[in-house]
């Protein structure tokens, strides 16, 4: 392999790095304030709750498993539409995504306790569907942001949204021409 390919290969795998690690931050800091809210609320009927490490083993986990559907290209139906098209499609298409893998983890977990296939679904409704739906509600809410800056970048490109909200502008316009605009 000729070191330019070899350079490539090390730039994009950076580049991955990074981008997880921003992934997990964003997802992290979300699970972590639902994470603090339905400690408070649990409170309030004398419920302790501390599974403060949940929020970041979650967001470790989804993080990852965002980057293997967009490897797959998941939710690329609708990129030549206006940027509220394809976000909102990822961001179904990921809420799905995830919903799927959450109750594929739960049915390993099952097997992987003893408990078989079935074990593992019937612990996680064992509080009924409304848990899995809350949690796609919050994955969904989630995604919408995630999504809408990603295809920022990749409409005006990384490094012009990563410059906007990261580095110091003084006296700077931004401003977008459609076509037909002069």
């Amino acid at each position: 392999m000729s070191s330019h390919a070899q350079g490539d290969v090390k730039k994009k795998i950076i580049k991955e790095f990074v981008d997880y690690w921003i992934n997990v931050f964003y997802l992290a800091l979300v699970f972590a304030a639902f994470t603090q809210y339905r400690r408070i609320v649990l409170a309030a009927y004398d419920i302790v709750y501390t599974n403060y490490w949940v929020a970041v083993i979650e967001a470790l986990i989804l993080a990852k498993v965002i980057m293997i559907g967009s490897v797959v290209r998941l939710g690329r139906g609708l990129e030549h539409k206006s940027l509220i098209y394809p976000t909102l499609y990822k961001t179904v298409v990921f809420t799905i995504f995830v919903g799927v893998f959450t109750i594929v983890e739960h049915v390993i977990h099952g097997l992987w306790n003893g408990k078989g296939l079935m074990g593992g679904l019937n612990d996680y409704f064992a509080n009924g569907p409304h848990e899995f739906l809350a949690g796609c509600l919050i994955i969904f809410v989630a995604l919408i942001p995630f999504f809408a800056v990603k295809e920022l970048e990749r409409v005006f490109g990384e490094d012009k949204i990563r410059a906007l909200f990261f580095r110091r502008r003084i006296g700077q316009r931004f401003e977008i021409s459609g076509p037909g605009d002069e």
